[in-house]
């Protein structure tokens, strides 16, 4: 036994130094990462390169395999290396994309979403001020010169706000950052005769930076006169997605809308049986554990929220009846044990997904496996 402990200790001080190592090798790839991003804040160039980034995964993984090792065991460790590789450069700065522009206005901008855009003008030189409910005294002084406003206030305020906004400088780009966008692109037409865009990005107020994070943009009023916006939202790291505002919201109906009336439902439905959370978790396999961590994310966030996100279109009402319905017709095919409309009726949205089904399957089991070790034992 002593012989086995002595063989064991000298084995694991061998790990300790290769960790070690491997310690400082980590510190001075991040002193280089971070000198990346600086080179690419001088000249305006995307922090993220997709081109890049796909091209060091497949050495790696080949690199990987000539030695003997998993590639996606490579793999996985880079992604988080790249991670924090992105967020060093994102520390610094970002070029200006339009130094003529005096100054950029956010209504709402010390709300969680509103804040993040306020930081990422900031760091990138831009003049900002912020107007909350109590600035509107003084917001023909605010809003005087402003060279882009951004509304990023609740839905629900969005088009009084907007009224109030229509005294601005002609070439002021009028934005907002809701997640509908055919009624406030139209009421910011009406109260500004200079160039109008509806963005609405795709993430929450807990993101340090925009990086592989997706803004869509809807278009308004001369565009070419906003481009250069669009251009500091790619500069930032975000991928800009465009598409008309009626085609938007029909979306979002399915995306969002539909997705967090469920998911309310759900965990409404979980409270009113009784369900013992603690045991449930308990028994939970990965899949389930990562429905559970999606609900009770949900239900940690502001309620208002997701209530103005439900409420601000009724045509979102007619499109949850149907997701009602399908649920009822479902419902019936087993209490009529009828399994084979059932498989069927999965044959056929298997077939409608194609190939998507495969590559989710694959993206999911990263997520899975995270979800694992977070379960706390």
């Amino acid at each position: 036994m002593k012989d086995f402990d002595e063989k064991l200790t000298l084995l694991r001080d061998e790990i300790d130094d290769i960790d070690s190592q491997l310690v400082e090798l980590l510190r001075r790839r991040l002193t280089v990462t971070a000198k990346v991003g600086a080179l690419k804040s001088e000249v305006g160039m995307p922090i993220y390169a997709p081109e890049r980034e796909a091209k060091l995964f497949s050495m790696r993984r080949k690199q990987a395999m000539d030695v003997g090792l998993s590639p996606d065991l490579i793999e996985d460790v880079l992604r988080r290396l790249m991670r924090d590789s992105y967020e060093s450069q994102d520390a610094s700065g970002y070029q200006c994309i339009n130094p003529d522009c005096k100054k950029v206005v956010i209504v709402g901008g010390k709300g969680q979403l509103g804040s993040v855009f306020v930081d990422l003008f900031e760091r990138s030189g831009y003049a900002v001020e912020i107007i909350e409910q109590q600035d509107w005294p003084n917001s023909e002084r605010i809003l005087a010169g402003a060279g882009v406003v951004i509304v990023a206030v609740p839905i629900r305020l969005t088009a009084m706000v907007i009224h109030h906004l229509n005294n601005l400088p002609t070439d002021c780009i009028l934005a907002d950052i809701t997640s509908i966008k055919e009624s406030p692109i139209f009421e910011m037409m009406k109260a500004h005769s200079g160039p109008v865009i509806g963005l609405h990005p795709m993430f929450g107020p807990d993101v340090t930076g925009l990086i592989k994070q997706t803004i869509i943009a809807c278009e308004g009023r001369y565009p070419d006169k906003y481009n250069w916006l669009l251009e500091q939202f790619r500069v930032w790291g975000a991928k800009i997605y465009p598409v008309e505002a009626h085609e938007h919201d029909q979306a979002m109906s399915m995306v969002q809308v539909m997705r967090h009336f469920s998911t309310i439902a759900y965990g409404y439905h979980l409270m009113a049986e009784g369900a013992d959370i603690e045991k449930l978790v308990d028994m939970s396999s990965p899949i389930y554990r990562l429905e559970l961590i999606m609900v009770g994310r949900l239900f940690a966030q502001d309620p208002v929220l997701y209530a103005d996100i439900i409420f601000a279109n009724k045509d979102n009402i007619n499109m949850m009846k149907r997701f009602a319905y399908r649920f009822l017709e479902l419902l019936e095919d087993i209490e009529q044990d009828d399994k084979s409309a059932f498989v069927n009726m999965f044959e056929q949205v298997s077939d409608w997904f194609g190939d998507y089904a495969d590559v989710f399957l694959q993206e999911s089991k990263s997520m899975l496996l995270k979800a694992n070790e977070l379960k706390k034992h």
